[in-house]
């Protein structure tokens, strides 16, 4: 088992006593980058890329040259990368070796995919994984796999992307490559599962992942945008409180990368935050995202109508959605809130419109995330239009999916529907049941924010959650001190509900509250 934490200390002591020849310059970079120290993995590189041209070794030179481009591309600096770029063609002027041709023709495929020409750099990706192979260069046939996978995916073509992807994984796993490389194979083969709703390959890889990590002593686990990646992956199997510190480190980590990386992180935090009432928080984060130019809908729609601002809600949802998307998992995830926030605002046909397309853009043999989330949504719709019997199936298949996904937030706000459904049947031994096991999950998960189930009833998703709360018996005190306001803003939200409903007690409420199914 490799000890890159002690293979740092004495390779950084032996280079302060005597410097270190280019062959351990090289090795301290690949340790710096593994244990954390991401800054001086350039200048150990460029120190070695010095002796070797000194040395009359310019194939190696070039070599540490390319790491250089590639490490300051994945850090986002891609101004310095592309200057890279040029100083290894001099470099290579006169110099006509596979070896040279195939690093450069992946440094400029990898500018050209950057830039959004798939098409034009899969061709470079495709030459250069011929010279790797006949080469037997592992890191290169890798890097370029994972560039030729991602050029197909932009160009649509899903099947062969992943094929490509596959063969890449069989080195990795093999260990074939150098760890820096292993490491970035891991995180694409995470964000591609994750991009395809295939939550179960996600968690697959990332518990490989996490072995891998496990068999590299002193390695700094789970590198900037994977720990978004992992971030997501433990919100939706319900560990939010190691999912908001993932994301918090990611945001740390990724401080001086590509702004859409960090847009990335802080959205994560702002929708864990939203999810456990920290609205505050929330804002926050949504607005750091947005300031790096992330798209932070659908979660700032959710924030808004919880803050009891539909209108604010459904305004920013309707911009997101006019806006042209070549992401189909964001536009699924548009779509879904559309569904909610409709039905949570009284506007059943935009509610139903968003379904529509839900149905056209999600294909039967698509990943069960998205057919539950296609389910859900039916059944919210259906059972706001009456249609409870038709409602009541497709909630149960969406409930039986997230289930068995393991993702337990999505399984109980369905559960919340189906007993809305059951109640509205007379069935209230089954309305009850299903409604306790849902609010035992979402306590255990910390959640507050969770839409009124009576979709069209005169209340806000706030003062559903406070009602709820008194229904139990909670003091003022008590329901500030579980949803983390002041008693005078709790005491506010009980004088609004008593005057939406008509109501001139807290016992008059809780009775309401017990007769539409909220407890």
């Amino acid at each position: 088992m490799p000890d890159w934490l002690a293979e740092y200390a004495a390779l950084c002591a032996a280079d302060r006593e005597r410097g270190l020849p280019p062959e351990d310059l090289e090795h301290l970079a690949v340790a710096s980058f593994l244990v954390g120290r991401d800054a001086d993995v350039v200048p150990l590189r460029e120190r070695a890329l010095r002796l070797y041209v000194g040395r009359g070794e310019i194939e190696r030179a070039v070599r540490c040259g390319f790491w250089c481009g590639y490490h300051l591309q994945n850090r986002g600096e891609v101004a310095q990368a592309q200057g890279w770029e040029q100083r290894l063609a001099r470099m290579m002027t006169g110099r006509t070796t596979d070896t040279f041709e195939g690093m450069l023709l992946q440094v400029r495929a990898a500018r050209l995919m950057m830039a959004g020409s798939g098409a034009a750099a899969l061709p470079l990706f495709e030459r250069s994984a011929e010279i790797a192979d006949k080469g037997d260069d592992a890191d290169l046939f890798t890097l370029a796999g994972l560039g030729r996978s991602r050029c197909l995916q932009m160009t649509g073509r899903e099947a062969d992307s992943t094929a490509a992807l596959d063969e890449v994984m069989v080195h990795v796993v093999a260990g074939r490559a150098a760890p820096q490389v292993i490491g970035l194979a891991y995180c694409v083969m995470i964000d591609r599962s994750l991009g395809r709703f295939d939550l179960p390959r996600a968690r697959e890889w990332t518990g490989a992942l996490g072995r891998w990590v496990d068999e590299q002593r002193g390695m700094v686990p789970y590198r900037g945008s994977c720990l978004v990646h992992r971030a997501e992956i433990l919100q939706l199997e319900g560990a939010w409180s190691d999912a908001a510190r993932q994301a918090e480190l990611a945001c740390e980590q990724l401080a001086h990368s590509g702004e859409a990386v960090i847009g990335a992180a802080q959205y994560r935090v702002g929708e864990l935050a939203r999810l456990r009432g920290q609205w505050e928080v929330a804002e926050a984060a949504y607005t750091r995202a947005a300031s790096c130019g992330y798209e932070v809908q659908p979660g700032l729609a959710r924030l808004r109508l919880a803050q009891g601002r539909p209108d604010v809600a459904t305004a920013g949802l309707r911009r997101a959605l006019d806006e042209p998307s070549r992401d189909p998992r964001a536009r699924c995830l548009l779509l879904a809130a559309q569904v909610e926030i409709g039905l949570a605002t009284g506007d059943r046909d935009g509610a139903r419109a968003a379904v529509a397309e839900l149905d056209t853009v999600v294909e039967p043999h698509a990943a069960p995330f998205l057919n539950a989330l296609v389910s859900h949504a039916t059944g919210a719709t259906l059972l706001a239009d009456g249609a409870t019997h038709a409602a009541l199936a497709q909630l149960r298949r969406a409930a039986m999916t997230w289930q068995e996904l393991d993702v337990p937030y999505e399984a109980a706000r369905t559960r919340l529907l189906i007993a809305e459904a059951c109640a509205a049947l007379g069935d209230r031994d089954a309305a009850g049941m299903a409604t306790g096991a849902a609010r035992a999950v979402l306590a255990r998960l910390g959640a507050v924010e969770v839409a009124c189930p009576n979709a069209s009833g005169p209340l806000s998703p706030r003062e559903c959650e406070v009602l709820r709360l008194v229904a139990t018996g909670m003091t003022n005190r008590v329901i500030a001190q579980r949803l983390v306001l002041s008693e005078k803003t709790v005491a506010r939200h009980v004088s609004n509900i008593l005057t939406k409903l008509g109501l001139g007690s807290r016992a008059a409420a809780t009775a309401w509250a017990f007769e539409q199914g909220l407890v």
